[in-house]
């Protein structure tokens, strides 16, 4: 039971990305007045070659970190005097007792500059639908119903909901009528073109609209293809569009060019769609003389902790009162167990970054097609750990490898053997499936029973339920959509 807060913050913290990471640490030297930070360069760690395999990893654990050196061995024999005149130098010294630090009026606050460097929120779709609203020049009776009608459109741009359920809910002197006359005059008159329809094809005729009006385009198939042909369209059914319309299909397919122009989501140009940003945990490089791999951290600039070493003293000398030492003893115990879990946090997840790139040379040196299976379990055992670290060191963590940025648990994947005996992954077969549709000929596509067959070519057996399953999860469509006319 002693052991259990400790090995709850373990876990915790080896589950913890970069930047969660960062953030945890100033929080902890906010809060935790023993705890400093160690201003110094990191020193890199020596990257040596991994047995078996050329360079790619580096030596995961022990003593390889530069770790800045001790207080202990910089100042290792503190008097009493000096401990009072610490304590007489802290003009708040009761931060003690209420477990925070105090600050000098000259210092300054990280988390209140980090909030001051912080991007400002950008304005919401609804924020800027109605900063458009207030500068149309209308009847004030249209005016107070355009903003009701802003708040009912989604994040897409649409306003989903039949007029009548709106209706119900407007003020007295508001009728649906009110909503009718309205929404032509918000859709002619807001941006982007097509915000505040009613569905897709709406969307995609006021579109066609603009651009007719604004390019003086003759924009007749596009028109045609979105008001009475949607669906045949989207189900690729060129030759029934053709007889229908009497197109040819060259003008047809000249049409479907053309909608992709246009913006099936106008409310995505508006509303806030920030990228999540994505912070590598570790860096994979490749020496290109001798196509070995190397492996690093990208922990170098994360706070580097260490305990004050006059509260070392405090907390043992007798003429600091015992309910002071106590809660320094309690706070250096905390700081203790934090600067161990994010040490042990770092060597794990470095001896998983090992498995990881012996096991996936082929996929780095050649690309997805190459990817081998490799369970978690598997990688436990190897390591003499629980699957469930395992699990938790790769938890929303990312790698940067010469092929791109991928998550660390990508590499985790189950598979299944060739022809020829060797694993395979099921995104190595997934990346097989691609390669086939996109050597297919356009005009005549692969079914899903021939695609059974070129991957049984390839000494891959796999049912058919199984071939239209990964389509389905790569969005590749079924043979008479790919089809080319």
């Amino acid at each position: 039971m002693k052991l259990a807060p400790r090995m709850i913050q373990s876990m915790e913290i080896l589950q913890l990305p970069l930047m969660a990471l960062e953030e945890r640490i100033e929080q902890e030297l906010a809060a935790n007045p023993v705890l400093e930070r160690k201003e110094s360069d990191y020193e890199q760690p020596d990257l040596t070659p991994v047995a078996g395999v050329p360079q790619e990893v580096v030596k995961t654990a022990e003593g390889d970190r530069g770790e800045p050196p001790t207080p202990e061995a910089e100042k290792s024999d503190i008097s009493d005097r000096e401990i009072e005149a610490f304590m007489k130098d802290q003009a708040d010294f009761g931060f003690l007792n209420r477990g925070q630090k105090s600050r000098g009026a000259g210092e300054r606050d990280a988390k209140m500059d980090a909030m001051a460097n912080t991007a400002a929120r950008g304005l919401s779709l609804q924020e800027q639908l109605t900063e458009q609203w207030d500068l149309v020049e209308t009847d004030p009776k249209i005016h107070r119903t355009g903003y009701i009608l802003i708040d009912w459109v989604g994040d897409d741009g649409y306003i989903r909901d039949p007029l009548e359920t709106i209706a119900q809910q407007l003020p007295t002197d508001l009728t649906i009528e009110d909503l009718q006359r309205t929404l032509p005059i918000m859709q002619e008159r807001m941006e982007p073109v097509g915000i505040c329809s009613r569905n897709l094809q709406e969307c995609l005729l006021l579109q066609i609209d603009a651009w007719e009006r604004d390019k003086d385009l003759d924009l007749t198939v596009p028109r045609v293809l979105v008001q009475n042909h949607l669906h045949d369209l989207e189900m690729n059914r060129l030759p029934q569009i053709a007889k229908k319309t009497g197109f040819t299909i060259d003008q047809i397919n000249h049409g479907k060019e053309f909608l992709k122009h246009l913006n099936a989501r106008p409310g995505k140009l508006l509303g806030e769609t920030r990228a999540p940003r994505v912070t590598p945990d570790a860096i994979v490089d490749r020496d290109e003389e001798t196509g070995e791999y190397s492996v690093r951290l990208t922990d170098e600039y994360a706070p580097k902790l260490y305990i004050n070493e006059i509260y070392k003293r405090m907390a043992k000398t007798k003429s600091v009162d015992g309910k002071t030492r106590e809660f320094i003893a309690n706070n250096i115990r905390n700081a203790r167990w934090l600067i161990e879990s994010i040490e042990q946090r770092r060597n794990t997840l470095l001896r998983v970054l090992k498995v990881v790139v012996e096991a996936q040379k082929e996929f780095l040196d050649h690309g997805p097609q190459h990817m081998k299976p490799l369970p978690m379990i598997g990688v436990a055992d190897q390591l003499g750990i629980h699957v469930g670290t395992v699990s938790r060191a790769v938890a929303e963590k990312y790698v940067q490898t010469p092929r791109g940025i991928f998550p660390l648990r990508m590499f985790f994947t189950g598979g299944t053997e060739n022809a020829d005996g060797e694993a395979m992954s099921w995104d190595a077969i997934k990346a097989k499936l691609g390669e086939i549709i996109d050597n297919e000929d356009k005009n005549n596509p692969l079914s899903d029973d021939e695609i059974v067959i070129k991957l049984k070519e390839m000494g891959i057996e796999l049912a058919r339920r199984t071939v239209a399953k990964y389509r389905k999860i790569a969005n590749i469509p079924p043979a008479r959509r790919r089809k080319v006319f």
